[in-house]
């Protein structure tokens, strides 16, 4: 079986789209405003850049003739999003050209040159045209809610960022928020999603649209056949097997009644998953399958949770049962460097008000409060096969938990959460297994939650990130919901 070619795979960095606006009839009466306004744009842009940014600057645009070459500009560099720095006045008739013709999200910058003018100096001058062209420097709060009003009859998303050029780390914070969901919008655009097996039956809450998962969060999805994974199995050196063998004892704490049948069968399974990831050019999968009158599929599906666990480690979540929606919630979260890993409820804890939660299967183990453990079951709960388990908490502290939900219009939504990862008794299992305090309190978080129509599982994450994951939600056109 052939790997998929990846010598045309999309571009890595995120290209953003930067311009700024003025009026040209300015420039003759107030020496000095455009060269000043065009060093303001070069300020912004070298803030805009990093590693993963690449920024698309066309400067200062100040008629509509330069608006159009702009809009064409912009759809041939393919950007991504567009900053649209208002640094003084300008006419919307030189804006919305710009914007038209990409069909990308706005987003306005509303940036001073500084907290305020410096009144004294400024009354002081003695010339009004000089004071004039002082003030028109500080000018950018004028034109914002013009454009504002033409991209709204116009229906061009945008978001507005207010504050100052220098000096603000609450301004800055939240363009730097809008890039990093610029960049998930990105990953989530071009993720190859592999699909093996089937559903879990009965678990109705969990059956998905494919074609509405392309359509909200763009992609591929892949259908796998858990026989591929089964045949690639046979394919596995024994010296490959003794390798990842070494590796699990490496990453995570191998308790010692694993017998090693047991964990070279479990190697066996995570080398050949690590052959479809690679062939397949995976960036997330979703599996389940019941392996009837099949040997060599259950020994494959029953010996799954390791290297599962791996490939979540490595940013390619995994979801158990065949869970679409959150192998997408998990790869969100893990694409803001937050983790994700597969949780659903457990159990609440009425005396510490706290809620437990956790799932059987694949674990993020990047994100453990400590080595994760690896312990055998000699079954797995409602499923079939008997084999090797890990048993992790997630990290204590800030935590976010994240849900796509299908409404009843066939509609998506990020239902979001924030809480705490907290210290205190788990349930030995060998599941994943977590205790999290929420500002709601327990009962009252549980009774929020799931009214807003959730799947079961859900996706967890270290650190507070919801408001990360709105902007992620406003760039997709995707409703939010945060309960606490």
């Amino acid at each position: 079986m052939l790997a998929i070619d990846l010598m045309n795979t999309p571009r890595n960095k995120l290209r953003i789209g930067l311009f700024s606006i003025g009026l040209d009839a300015y420039w003759s009466q107030f020496s000095g405003l455009r060269d000043r306004l065009i060093g303001y744009t070069a300020q912004v842009a070298r803030n805009l850049a990093g590693p993963q940014v690449e920024v698309v600057n066309l400067g200062l645009i100040d008629t509509p003739e330069k608006s159009f070459a702009a809009g064409h500009e912009f759809r041939a560099a393919d950007v991504d999003l567009i900053f649209l720095y208002a640094t003084t006045y300008a006419l919307s008739s030189t804006v919305l050209p710009a914007v038209r013709r990409p069909k990308v999200p706005v987003i306005i910058l509303n940036l001073a040159p500084a907290a305020a003018i410096d009144y004294g100096n400024f009354n002081r001058m003695g010339d009004r045209t000089r004071m004039t062209g002082e003030w028109l420097a500080f000018c950018q709060a004028c034109p914002v809610p013009e454009i504002a009003n033409v991209f709204n009859r116009c229906r061009i998303p945008f978001f507005q960022v207010s504050g100052m050029l220098e000096n603000d780390p609450l301004a800055w914070g939240e363009i730097a928020e809008w890039i990093e969901a610029a960049r998930v919008v990105q990953i989530m655009e071009h993720n190859r999603l592999g699909v093996m097996g089937n559903y879990y039956g009965g678990m109705l809450d969990i059956y998905s649209d494919l074609t509405q998962q392309c359509a909200y969060f763009g992609g591929h999805i892949e259908i796998l056949e858990v026989g591929e994974l089964a045949a690639l199995r046979k394919e596995v050196s024994d010296a490959d097997v003794q390798s990842r063998v070494a590796e699990f004892k490496a990453v995570m704490d191998v308790q010692p009644d694993c017998s090693e049948e047991e964990l070279a069968r479990a190697a066996r399974t995570s080398v050949a998953l690590d052959l479809i990831v690679q062939m397949h050019a995976l960036g997330s999968l979703a599996y389940y399958h019941k392996s009837v009158g099949s040997v060599e599929n259950e020994d494959a599906i029953s010996s799954i949770i390791l290297g599962t666990s791996l490939l979540t480690a490595r940013g390619i979540p995994v979801a158990g049962e065949y869970e679409i929606k959150n192998a997408q919630a998990m790869k969100i979260m893990d694409s803001f460097g937050a983790g994700g890993s597969f949780t659903e409820f457990y159990a609440i804890d009425y005396n510490d008000d706290v809620v437990l939660m956790g799932h059987d299967g694949p674990a993020h183990i990047a994100i453990a409060e400590g080595k994760t453990k690896v312990r055998p079951l000699d079954v797995y709960h409602g499923k079939v096969g008997r084999g090797i388990s890990v048993e992790m908490s997630v990290k204590h502290g800030p935590v976010t938990l994240l849900s796509v939900v299908q409404t009843v219009d066939e509609k998506k939504q990020l239902l979001m959460a924030q809480g705490e990862s907290v210290a205190g008794p788990i349930l030995e299992i060998g599941n994943t297994n977590s205790r999290y305090r929420f500002s709601l309190r327990a009962r009252n978080f549980m009774n929020e939650w799931s009214s807003r129509g959730p799947a079961h599982h859900c996706a967890v994450g270290v650190g507070h990130i919801a408001s990360k994951l709105k902007k992620l939600g406003a760039l997709l056109g995707v409703e939010c919901i945060q309960v606490c």
